[in-house]
């Protein structure tokens, strides 16, 4: 055979093979395109009505979500404000307290400095001449007793001994 024949052969096979590959995607593309357009019906049919409804919500709903972030961030300002307010005044309330702490010690500290003077000078000029007078009282009495009491044993009177020798040790 010839090679032209081969050669018309082989093209010719060639030829019907495309065609029907061609055919095949024919079939698969109409098919495919078949279940587009059901999806495509379906789409319009459920998802475009929710589309629409939700568009309409969010245009119903915008002005007062509007709203809502305009008063949040108008309470977040009156907030903020009270805030500053409550800390000026807690801050100004601590400062006196801590003034008010240290004025209570000053006075304290002095009170009580005046109370250890005062003693110190009540002990000086009350309670030292006390002492020294009732020392000296103690000492007159002593002394009387002694010269008493030396009378008494001239008489035999030991008791006046005994109360002298009681003094002695009371004053010592």
């Amino acid at each position: 055979m010839d090679k032209l024949t081969v050669f018309i052969a082989l093209t010719g096979i060639a030829i019907s093979l495309q065609a029907a590959i061609l055919l095949a995607m024919y079939i698969t593309m109409r098919k495919s395109g078949e279940r587009i357009e059901a999806l495509a019906a379906e789409v319009k049919t459920k998802v475009l009505p929710t589309v629409e409804q939700a568009q309409e919500l969010l245009g119903e709903v915008r002005p007062n979500l509007e709203t809502i972030v305009e008063n949040l961030a108008e309470s977040t300002t009156t907030l903020r404000s009270q805030v500053q307010r409550v800390d000026a005044t807690v801050s100004d309330a601590v400062d006196r307290a801590r003034l008010q702490v240290i004025r209570a010690d000053d006075l304290l500290t002095r009170t009580l400095d005046r109370v250890e003077q005062t003693s110190d000078l009540v002990h000086k000029t009350v309670v030292s001449p006390v002492r020294q007078i009732s020392g000296l009282m103690q000492g007159i009495t002593v002394g009387l007793e002694f010269l008493f009491a030396g009378r008494g044993r001239r008489n035999g009177d030991r008791r006046d001994e005994r109360r002298a020798v009681q003094q002695d040790e009371m004053f010592i």
